[in-house]
């Protein structure tokens, strides 16, 4: 198990893994007002917290299925990436887009954090790369079903 420095100027509790093998935490809003989103409209809301996360792992800022689902909202750069050398506030870009307002208030579960380990690479130029069955086949060239 990875363990993550976090600081919680939230209301909140930390978030925390729902069921014994969820991927990700739900993060709430951290507010001192109502959010009215309308449709078509974003906005960032703040969640009071602040990680450092270890080098070559990013946290990644999903949509929760069930406010996609049943009312139109999602992360609008989904997902996001928190970077290993980030420090500020964890932020939630939301946009709804459904054709009624929604209210997000205080303690509102809006999104959730996956962390996952990544490598960076470098570069190895080339005239020309390995062939494979696929090829350069892309964009729904493997078919419907």
């Amino acid at each position: 198990m990875m363990t993550v420095k976090v600081i919680n100027k939230s209301k909140h509790a930390l978030p925390a893994y729902e069921t014994e093998l969820s991927a990700g935490m739900d993060v709430r809003a951290n507010l001192d007002n109502p959010i009215v989103l309308q449709p078509m409209e974003r906005t960032l809301v703040k969640t009071g917290l602040f990680i450092e996360l270890p080098e070559g792992v990013e946290a990644q800022v999903r949509p929760r299925s069930g406010l996609a689902y049943k009312h139109g909202l999602t992360v609008l750069n989904a997902p996001g990436t928190i970077d290993a050398d980030y420090r500020g506030e964890i932020g939630v870009l939301l946009v709804n887009l459904s054709n009624d307002p929604f209210e997000i208030n205080d303690g509102e579960r809006v999104a959730q954090l996956v962390f996952a380990k990544h490598e960076q690479i470098a570069w190895e130029t080339a005239e020309e790369l390995t062939e494979t069955n696929r090829g350069a086949g892309g964009f729904g060239s493997t078919g419907k079903k």
